[in-house]
Formats: C-alpha cells, sequence, structure tokens
C-alpha cells in the first residue's frame, strides 16, 4: 500500500488491484470508509481489463489529515494520485461519501479524467427543493443533527460511534445500522460483504475519527464547486430503497448535472449498488475510455 505526497507535504495512502496493465479507474469511498478495495470489485476488474486504484481521503487510514477541506480539494488530491501513478488517461466513480467527491472530480480535475460515476451520493445540506433528512434513517438522522453543531458536538458523537464499529464483529453490524437497512440491504449485511465493510473501516477509523468528521462537516458546507460546471460524460446510479441516502437526493443531483446519464434502480438499497451495479459502472467508464 503506496503513499503518494502531496505537494503541501501530507501523504496519501493508496491501494491497488485488478488488471495491472487495464485503464485506470478510481474509487471515492464511502462516510466513513477507506480506500480498501472490496474482492469481488478485484476480481471483475481482472476480468474487465480495469485498474482499479482506491486511496484513502484526507484524516482516513493512512493519508494525513487536511483540516477543514472543502469537498472540491479531493480534485487536486486524485490529480496529484494521477501524476504520481503516471496515469494518461484515467475514470473515477464514488459512492455514497464518495459522489460529491467525484463529482467535485468532475467539475475540476484536468482532461485527462475521462469520464465518472456517481452511485448513491449525497446532495447539498441546503439543496433548494430537497428536504435534505427526509427519508434516512433514524442514524443519519442524529449524525447531521451533530454535524450541524460543529466540532464540539460531532466528535465525541463520532468517537462514540466508532468505538463501537470497532468492538463490533459482523453479524452485529447490523444492529449497528438498523433504521439505515431497507429488506435487499439487509440481506447483503448478512452475508459476506459485513467481513470487508468492517475491513475497510478498521483501517479507516484506526488512527481517530477526523476523517469522517472533516468529511461530515463538508458535506453540509458550500462544496466548492457548481454541479452546473460538469462538462464531461457521467453517470448516475441510485437505489429507490436507499435509506442511508434517500433516492431524492439521486433525483435533485440529476436534475441538475448537465447531459448525466442517470440510472434509477428499482428494488436496489444503497449497499446493493456496491455489491450489484460495478459491473455495469465500468462497462460505462470503459465506453468513454
Amino acid at each position: 500500500m503506496p503513499a503518494i505526497s502531496v505537494p503541501d507535504g501530507r501523504q496519501l495512502q493508496v491501494h491497488e488491484a485488478g488488471d495491472p496493465d487495464g485503464f485506470p479507474v478510481i474509487m471515492q469511498h464511502g462516510t466513513p470508509a477507506s480506500g480498501l478495495l472490496y474482492g469481488p470489485h478485484a476480481e471483475l476488474a481482472r476480468e474487465q481489463g480495469v485498474r482499479l486504484i482506491g486511496y484513502d481521503r484526507p484524516g482516513y487510514g493512512g493519508s494525513t489529515r487536511l483540516p477543514g477541506r472543502a469537498v472540491a480539494d479531493c480534485a487536486a488530491d486524485v490529480s496529484t494520485i494521477a501524476d504520481g501513478l503516471e496515469l494518461e488517461r484515467y475514470a473515477s466513480w464514488g459512492i455514497s461519501g464518495g459522489g460529491p467527491h467525484v463529482l467535485a472530480c468532475a467539475a475540476l480535475c484536468d482532461d485527462r479524467l475521462v469520464a465518472v460515476a456517481s452511485l448513491a451520493a449525497v446532495a447539498p445540506y441546503e439543496a433548494e427543493g430537497l428536504d435534505f433528512l427526509a427519508g434516512m434513517g433514524e442514524e443519519n438522522h442524529v449524525e447531521f443533527g451533530k454535524v450541524a453543531g460543529g466540532e464540539p458536538a460531532l466528535r465525541p458523537y463520532l468517537e462514540a460511534e466508532a468505538t463501537a464499529i470497532l468492538a463490533a464483529q459482523p453479524e452485529e453490524l447490523v444492529a449497528v445500522m438498523e433504521t439505515l437497512l431497507g429488506p435487499e440491504d439487509l440481506a447483503l449485511l448478512r452475508g459476506g460483504f459485513a467481513d470487508y465493510l468492517l475491513e475497510s473501516d478498521r483501517h479507516a477509523l484506526a488512527s481517530g475519527i477526523d476523517g469522517w468528521l472533516d468529511d461530515d462537516i463538508a458535506f453540509i458546507r458550500d462544496w466548492g464547486f457548481a454541479l452546473e460546471s460538469i462538462a464531461r460524460p457521467v453517470l448516475l446510479l441510485h437505489g429507490d430503497d436507499d435509506r442511508f441516502v434517500p433516492v431524492a437526493h439521486g433525483r435533485w443531483l440529476a436534475e441538475r448535472i448537465p447531459g448525466v446519464e442517470a440510472r434509477i434502480d428499482e428494488g436496489d438499497g444503497h449497499l446493493t449498488l456496491f455489491e450489484r451495479r460495478m459491473r455495469e459502472t465500468n462497462e460505462w467508464l470503459l465506453a468513454h475510455a
């Protein structure tokens, strides 16, 4: 797991899998999570000719914190990763909390980035015409209530949540996320997928909750770019039974991203997009390679 140096002195930890000679695709993880890559995604990447690259956002895992970061700041980090790995062209996808970050890259990265896919992305906190919390599970209502109170309210809450996550066994994750899980997500979490989620979270949170805290605060602030400025191909996927990030967020984003190809998947939840929709995501990104 190499680290790439950023001009300001920070380190970004990078993870790679799939076909080392394939087309590069950078994964932008959710919140909280890390750039550790999911085994079935790695196998699929090898099959489809994808060089799959993950990285820990600042403050998670092995990446240095960037206090006060905005969503838009990830574009410079992703460009630095592309420099460090000598990528001439690449694509990117992001899920959940990684969705706003991949959209920032779509708006701000240079022409080496050919296309992006946004899966189950959260919309801006003060999005006009959107009730941000409507349809979310109770855990998210509580968390974003703390976010609105700033770091003094949020930090102790996230520290307690991280302690519970780090102590959990795979079969206990259902209880940790209970109100966020629809039937499809619940079925998935009762399988081997829970092992991966815990591995990713344990890596992400091993050095503390700074990355999670900085993500949450960045989500409710100005993202630092305009969705309307995006001028490259975007695929947007969202499940209609998502209780982490309700489908209204996906529809709101789809109405504002120029030229977006939006696919609202009936019966999908939040986690199921990560499990079920990667083949079509890779196919779509590779078509723009």
